[in-house]
């Protein structure tokens, strides 16, 4: 019997799960066997999980009680804890962050290699046409885009904190307005899902943006148009390297643009395109001072996962998003999405020896 062992997360204000327990009751309808770990975080309690029929273990079970076989599947949505070194054995299915030359990727990719154990990205689960499966864009650009607005309404740096809905979140962003002038945002990648998750956040604020995509920056950048808006949003997710969109000689000019959220929010890899800054910002600390000659401060706004703010929105509508693939996975050596994702995971551990 086919196994999806839903894992308990090791990322910090993780709140979010790629499977609901809506979802999990269609796999086990459809003959699967899951099992979930208990997590004092996940957005859904337990018991949610229990009475639809799943099988329930530990926090972490799966590094000692999870069977290896081609039929089992460890479905996690963070990376794996950054510390352990334990080889990998099973098949696991979470974003890893690994394909991009991103710091401590030649680990993990021995970690796999030493325990002969298979990767299958979240973020490289394509369709025959090569397009994701499933994404949390939208609900990224919607938060990251939220988080701007609130800094820029804020008179001390706003953090980020999990809201039971995006109602609550608009309240309190609505409240800190109150007699203040509305700021100008940037969105590069606005026609996408993630822009538009951005450009919905400001229709819901009653702000207006200016917005550009492939037709406006396919002339290459860096572009000085970004410094006179207030808040740049940047929503792209590079595949590969292009000219920067900002870099630090142009930011040496910059006398009005204050804050810029890099919601794709990879800082560590050659195909960052706002190579303006080289670390990430957290929950508790989100914005970094971009460094810069000139007395106008700007500050950068780089959370690699922005959704769980918004967990239980966000969780329902990947899961739904992912679960048609997942009742695939007893085909998983014919199925296109989950063959070529092992084929890309094999093509990368081979590339980085």
């Amino acid at each position: 019997m086919t196994t999806v062992w839903l894992r308990d997360e090791d990322k910090a204000f993780e709140k979010r799960t790629p499977l609901t327990p809506e979802n999990a009751k269609k796999l086990i309808d459809a003959g699967y066997k899951v099992i979930v770990e208990k997590s004092k975080d996940r957005i859904f309690p337990i018991e949610e999980y229990k009475k639809i029929g799943c099988e329930i273990k530990e926090s972490h079970a799966w590094i000692t009680e999870a069977p290896v076989g081609d039929d089992v599947f460890i479905l996690g949505l963070k990376e794996l804890k950054e510390t352990d070194d334990f080889p990998l054995k099973h098949n696991h299915i979470y974003f890893a962050h690994i394909y991009k030359g991103q710091n401590g990727s030649q680990k993990v990719f021995d970690r796999y290699r030493n325990g002969t154990g298979t990767l299958f990205d979240l973020e490289f689960l394509l369709n025959e046409d090569r397009r994701r499966v499933a994404a949390f864009g939208y609900w990224a650009g919607y938060v990251g885009a939220a988080l701007s607005i609130e800094n820029f309404f804020s008179n001390g740096p706003a953090t980020l904190r999990h809201y039971s809905s995006k109602d609550e979140w608009l309240k309190i962003i609505n409240e800190k307005r109150t007699g203040k002038q509305n700021p100008s945002t940037f969105i590069i990648g606005a026609l996408g899902r993630c822009g538009s998750g951005a450009r919905e956040l400001l229709t819901d604020l009653g702000l207006e943006s200016i917005n550009w995509d492939i037709q406006e920056t396919k002339v290459g950048g860096p572009f000085a148009e970004i410094l006179n808006a207030d808040i740049f949003i940047n929503t792209v997710l590079m595949t590969s390297k292009i000219p920067p969109f900002l870099d630090k000689s142009l930011m040496e000019k910059n006398k009005k643009l204050s804050y810029i959220c890099d919601v794709s929010c990879d800082p560590n890899s050659e195909l960052n395109p706002i190579p303006v800054y080289d670390v990430h910002t957290t929950w508790d600390n989100p914005l970094h001072k971009i460094e810069s000659s000139i007395d106008h401060e700007c500050n950068i706004i780089a959370i690699d996962n922005l959704p769980s703010a918004l967990p239980k929105e966000s969780s329902i509508d990947y899961s739904n998003q992912l679960i048609p693939h997942l009742l695939e996975l007893k085909n998983a050596k014919e199925y296109f999405t989950w063959a070529h994702a092992k084929e890309i995971f094999e093509a990368k551990k081979s590339a980085n020896k």
